[in-house]
């Protein structure tokens, strides 16, 4: 069995002028993390990581995501593919192409097996977000819709991860946070160092809200 409270505590610590040293790297720190995990844990983090490959990102992968065992993969895969949807669709608008032309839909062909009773492998039913997102889709500037929608997937994170403290969750949603700390790094750094601080506070605020509950 995992210890979780001894992970969440040996998580890295932001400096004022962080960089990744020598060697390091978000898989380095994952790596770090898996090998502190059990078996069974480590396989829900590896299909985490699975679904940050965008090649890995078809109907089969979230088809199996939205009925994973873990909840956290169920709901952070959902999202993912409701906000993917949403870019491909707002794209579509943008080139005057079909909506839903590229939209993984989920809706299954008359050979598939284990379909509901509307004929879908899966649906990722309503999207809380989609204002949200089309509002950040809107923006003009590349690098202020990257940051408008990596905002809104931090929060859903936020919202998966309430009265997890120290447990799995706890530890997938810190490496999906790191995952958009990293592409930041390599972005913006000064973005990437703040998004790193972020995260780190979080982790703190974590331990201290325990601490001020016991």
């Amino acid at each position: 069995m995992s210890n979780f409270e001894y992970i969440v505590s040996g998580l890295p610590v932001l400096s004022a002028d962080y960089r990744y040293a020598p060697g390091e790297s978000f898989n380095e720190t994952v790596e770090e993390i898996r090998g502190l995990l059990s078996q069974k844990d480590a396989e829900v983090l590896d299909y985490l990581l699975k679904g940050f490959d965008a090649d890995n990102l078809n109907e089969d992968f979230y088809a199996a995501s939205l009925s994973h065992s873990n909840a956290f993969i169920r709901e952070y895969f959902r999202f993912d593919l409701n906000l993917r949807n949403a870019k491909v669709r707002y794209l579509n608008r943008q080139l005057g192409r079909p909506e839903n032309m590229d939209v993984i839909s989920g809706q299954g062909s008359e050979e598939d097996l284990n379909l509901d009773i509307d004929g879908n492998r899966f649906s990722g039913g309503e999207f809380q977000e989609a204002a949200k997102v089309d509002s950040v889709l809107s923006l003009t500037d590349l690098l202020s819709r990257e940051k408008g929608l990596d905002d809104v997937c931090w929060e859903k994170i936020d919202t998966l991860q309430v009265f997890h403290y120290f447990d799995l969750t706890s530890v997938l949603c810190f490496v999906a946070k790191l995952h958009i700390v990293d592409r930041w790094l390599s972005l913006d750094h000064e973005k990437g160092k703040q998004l790193f601080r972020r995260l780190t506070d979080e982790v703190r605020g974590t331990f201290k809200g325990v601490n001020y509950t016991e």
